[in-house]
Parts: structure tokens; sequence; C-alpha cells
């Protein structure tokens, strides 16, 4: 086992991937921004396909620059598009 960890980060406005190596450190990077759509005031929508697209790219671009192969990786952890308010909050 590698030890190394992919973190994929799928946020509001761009993908990024970041490769830890078994000493927590950071063997390797990529983000990629994809479009905000503003069909009417207040609305922001996104193409899924884009979303998809880039965190792709970044997680190849994350890999290559850690130089290590997608079988190198021991665990994948993500997270992706959430609200920053609390639930419940007014």
């Amino acid at each position: 086992m590698s030890g190394y960890v992919l973190a994929i980060d799928q946020g509001t406005t761009s993908g990024r991937a970041i490769v830890f190596d078994k000493d927590q450190k950071i063997a390797g990077s990529g983000q990629k921004e994809f479009k905000q759509h503003f069909p009417k005031s207040g609305w922001v929508e996104h193409d899924p396909e884009e979303i998809w697209d880039t965190v792709v790219w970044a997680i190849k671009e994350a890999i290559s620059k850690a130089g290590i192969k997608a079988s190198d990786l021991s665990a994948i952890g993500i997270t992706n598009q959430r609200d920053g308010r609390r639930l419940g909050a007014r």
C-alpha cells in the first residue's frame, strides 16, 4: 500500500483535487474553474457536464503532478457543493 490519498473538493466555482503522501504532505494538486450561469436575479446554475469535466481534469492533474498512477492511491475523499449557512439559521 502506497499511502497516497486523493482529496476531491467540488466547490461552487471550481473542481479541485489534492494528492497527499504518507506524511500528509501535498504531493500534487489541480484546480479548474467552471462557468456560473445566472438565468435571473438571485439564481445561479451550473452545467453538470462541465462540473464533471473540471473535476476529472483536476484529478488527472493532481495525480500527474504527484508523479504517481491512480493505482497508487490508497483512499479517496470527496466533498461537494455545500451551503456555508448552518441548518436552521434564519
